[in-house]
């Protein structure tokens, strides 16, 4: 049995048992209205606010299929050299423009760069590939409204739709800058490696990884799909 008080320094516990607290590492045997309304309050517990300069407008991105809430934040001393588009986490089926408000709004104030925030539709009312499609389409979306060089960045969920969005518009006339990837789910082989030795690691265990996989697909087998699991491509130019 893994010590992990041992392995993981003591301001990251804190965050752990904090987070825990909000969050009970069995929330996942929940309804998932349960589950949603448990992550919203924990998000809550943990809000830190707007730092001061940031602003920020809600609006839409219209699709053909789909309404695409996002949220715009904007520094009072702007950086037009770039701009983020922020795809949040939370399994596929949690989250959404609040939960990682403050975030957005501190990854603006620290860089001056434009951050938009996709609420992208979630599992399991819709199944993949829906957060794709509406992460994608918000890319395409931000390559024509700004001038400037576009940023992925995400965190877990969101970090495996920012990845895959990547692979996907490699060939882009304005292909993304770059990608920040937090804690970023890409696949792999769930039987070797981390996935075996840290099974039952705190915040995320392979239990929950299996979990939130099967409300993702509605337990369809997708392996090989690279809008799903960016590890499985072939091609990483």
């Amino acid at each position: 049995m893994t010590d992990y008080k041992t392995l993981i320094d003591a301001e990251t516990w804190a965050f752990i048992e904090k987070t825990n607290s909000c969050y009970p590492p069995d929330t996942i045997d929940y309804t998932i209205a349960e589950q949603r309304a448990i992550y919203d309050r924990m998000c809550r517990e943990f809000f830190a606010g707007y730092p001061q300069g940031v602003t920020v407008e809600t609006t839409a991105i219209a699709t053909p299929t789909a309404s695409i809430p996002i949220r715009i934040y904007s520094n009072a001393e702007s950086n037009s050299a770039a701009m983020v588009l922020y795809v949040h986490g939370g399994g596929f089926i949690l989250g959404g423009l609040d939960s990682h408000d403050d975030v957005c709004a501190e990854l603006c104030a620290r860089t001056g760069y434009e951050v938009v925030s996709v609420d992208y539709r979630l599992a399991p009312e819709h199944l993949h590939p829906a957060a794709f499609d509406d992460v994608l389409s918000a890319f395409e979306w931000a390559a024509k409204t700004y001038d400037c060089p576009v940023l992925l960045c995400g965190d877990s969920a969101g970090g495996n739709l920012c990845a895959a969005v990547a692979h996907a518009t490699r060939g882009h006339i304005k292909k993304p800058a770059g990608q920040v990837l937090i804690y970023p789910s890409l696949g792999g082989d769930r039987s070797r490696g981390s996935y075996v030795a840290h099974a039952d690691a705190p915040m995320l265990t392979l239990r929950d990884i299996e979990f939130y996989l099967n409300i993702r697909t509605g337990g369809v087998d997708r392996t090989g799909d690279i809008t799903l699991s960016p590890l499985a491509d072939a091609d990483f130019a």
